[in-house]
């Protein structure tokens, strides 16, 4: 028998249409570079534009693409900053029938040709501070026909078009083609730390559905009374998948450009009226550090209206959730996910019966959280074998759902997915542990987990517990070699500014939290730890860096 429903396709044009008509003069406000100060140091300016100027000139872009000879499934590549303009692109390129590629702006110029190149991308919408990557790019990706340049620049760039001109110029999109809900829509590239990125292809359908679960309550909390500020960058994961969230429920959508130090996000959070923001761990470091500065100096910012500030990328310590609730009175939630899965796979909140600021409040929330309606997750043994999920027992984390990929672009990377009784799965390579109320907990990425004597040590536990010593500020935790046990914790801790501390005051402060066999044998100071493009640790980078290390060669670096 079959049921009477509509068999309406789900594409990103309807998430558009509703901007454009139900949300037309609800705020988009960026801040763009301007010119630089005295100093030398760059200025912002603030712009602010609303959802129906931005579907306008959605479809004109939509419209000019047309009119170039673009077919359907073409890729067109953004190199840009989080912005209004960028929001066009999000909306505008995929409507027309067209696949929408965002590339990492922190990337090597040789990087992004690699990339562009390995997209087959047709056009490129490149920010004007990036312009001197241009000519490197163009000579090596003779696939690029069009460069457009967004934002002025001081004097026209050969083989470019300035996109405000452009687009302004164009004929609108009157009505978009006919698209199927599995036509490609976005494309993102993974970061590349186990060899080249693979690219992931989402669909309208996988996008519109991971706006509609993203929005509840028990997940991101989005709706059209909320001022959203994506503070993770426009190229990472559609931004955590929060543009189109706030565009189909109609929140005001903040975007702060190039600028992520603290003062400006506060500044800019307080003036905008932010309800909910999204970033990496050393993003709200960097805020938690200007929020204690302002209020140790008498003159606190007003966030009274900041209701969640969200954290993924890689897992928040638990003194930093702390830190920001008890000082402040500010929330940090976790959620967790990978450019393979849209990315939203878990939210973190705490259930009905338990206090959030309890012992056992505080340590629900350092997880990751239980997954969103519609995902699935699941851990398994090193052989491939159903773990339980008694919070306890970790196993590789593998997740399956509507908004999950099921294979790479040209078909890269197939030994990532696996088939088990007849479902299909995503072996994310994070190790991690489930309990019986679906708590997620990361534990390490399978690589950067460290096997001393046959035994599994987590480095993230390890990395945030000795980030809560007040002497420290940031944390590595990697394996050394060892003759007896095969490899043994070393940490790679950078001290707060006017700090000391030592191998032996380190392990002192973990000795009650860990077994003895956990607790790492040697540490190393450092002046500051390489982060990556996505705002992570680059312990490839410090592995490299230690290799050959060895207990009792010094503890200071």
């Amino acid at each position: 028998m079959q049921g009477n429903m509509m068999d309406v396709p789900l594409t990103i044009p309807m998430i558009l249409e509703r901007a454009r008509t139900l949300y037309r003069d609800r705020e988009v406000v960026s801040l763009l570079p301007g010119p630089r100060n005295e100093a030398g140091q760059a200025t912002s300016i603030k712009h602010s534009t609303s959802y129906g100027a931005v579907a306008d000139r959605a479809l004109r872009l939509g419209g000019g693409l047309q009119a170039l000879g673009l077919q359907p499934g073409d890729r067109v590549a953004t190199l840009a900053v989080n912005s209004f303009r960028h929001l066009e692109a999000y909306l505008g390129i995929p409507s027309a029938g067209f696949v929408l590629h965002t590339v990492n702006i922190r990337l090597h110029a040789d990087q992004v040709a690699w990339i562009l190149n390995h997209a087959g991308d047709r056009v490129l919408l490149v920010e004007n501070v990036f312009a001197p990557m241009l000519p490197a790019i163009r000579a090596a990706c003779p696939g690029i026909e069009h460069v457009f340049v967004l934002g002025p620049t001081p004097q026209p760039l050969s083989g470019t078009q300035d996109y405000d001109s452009w687009v302004s110029a164009q004929q609108p999109l009157t009505h978009v083609p006919e698209l199927a809900e599995t036509d490609a829509a976005c494309m993102c590239y993974t970061s590349g730390t186990t060899g080249n990125p693979k690219g992931v292809v989402y669909t309208h359908r996988s996008t519109v559905l991971h706006s509609l679960a993203s929005a509840p309550k028990d997940a991101l909390n989005v709706g059209e009374h909320d001022a959203v500020l994506p503070v993770v960058p426009m190229f990472h994961v559609n931004a955590w998948g929060l543009p189109y969230t706030c565009a189909m429920y109609g929140a005001k959508q903040v975007y702060a450009g190039m600028f992520s130090d603290g003062p400006t996000l506060a500044q800019l959070m307080q003036d905008e009226g932010v309800t909910i923001t999204a970033g990496v761990p050393t993003i709200w470091m960097g805020l938690l550090a200007e929020l204690d500065r302002a209020k140790g100096e008498g003159h606190p910012y007003g966030l009274q209206g900041l209701e969640r500030l969200i954290v993924g990328g890689s897992a928040a310590p638990e003194s930093l959730i702390r830190a920001f609730q008890e000082r402040h009175g500010l929330k940090l939630a976790h959620a967790w996910g990978m450019t393979e899965t849209h990315p939203l796979g878990t939210a973190s909140l705490v259930p009905p019966g338990v206090d959030e600021a309890s012992d056992e409040g505080y340590g629900l929330r350092a997880k990751q959280g239980r997954p969103v309606p519609l995902v699935q997750l699941g851990l398994l043994s090193e052989q491939g074998e159903p773990l339980p999920h008694d919070g306890h027992t970790m196993g590789r984390l593998i997740i399956r759902g509507p908004w999950i990929a099921d294979s790479y672009f040209q078909g890269e990377g197939a030994g990532n997915f696996l088939t088990l009784d007849g479902e299909l799965w995503f072996d994310t390579g994070d190790i991690a542990t489930l309990d019986a109320q679906g708590f997620m907990h990361i534990q390490d990425r399978a690589k950067d987990l460290i096997k001393s004597g046959g035994e599994w040590i987590s480095s993230v536990d390890l990395e945030n517990a000795i980030m809560a010593h007040p002497a420290v500020a940031q944390c590595a935790v990697i394996a050394m070699d060892d003759p007896k046990w095969d490899e043994r914790p070393l940490a790679v801790v950078v001290p707060r500014p006017g700090q000391q501390v030592t191998h032996e005051e380190i392990v002192a402060f973990l000795t009650p939290k860990f077994a003895r066999w956990w607790l790492p044998d040697a540490t190393v100071l450092a002046e500051g730890l390489p982060i990556g493009a996505t705002g992570k640790f680059l312990k490839r980078e410090l592995r490299e860096q230690y290799r050959g290390y060895l207990k009792g060669a010094g503890q200071q670096g």
